[in-house]
């Protein structure tokens, strides 16, 4: 993931944007992985929007698999349409 972060911020970050993070939300059928990494020595995270309260690693956890069976249930929902 490091190496998707050096490449937006040496080819595509603004000289006045923040540091770049890279965040990972990815889903499977019974399981869903949530991955973060900062840039080295790193020692404050901007927000676009800011929360009183961030999210834990398992809520993120749970919003993707919430929303992975969304998408698969709309996929199935189109193919029984057709």
């Amino acid at each position: 993931m490091m190496m998707y972060v050096n490449y937006f911020d040496r080819d595509i970050k603004q000289e006045d944007d923040n540091p770049t993070i890279g965040l990972v939300l990815c889903a499977k059928e019974n399981d869903a992985i949530v991955k973060y990494t900062l840039p080295k020595d790193n020692k404050q995270i901007f927000a676009r929007k800011y929360q009183l309260h961030l999210p834990t690693v398992d809520e993120l956890k749970k919003e993707v698999s919430r929303e992975y069976e969304a998408v698969i249930e709309r996929f199935r929902s189109k193919s029984d349409d057709e």
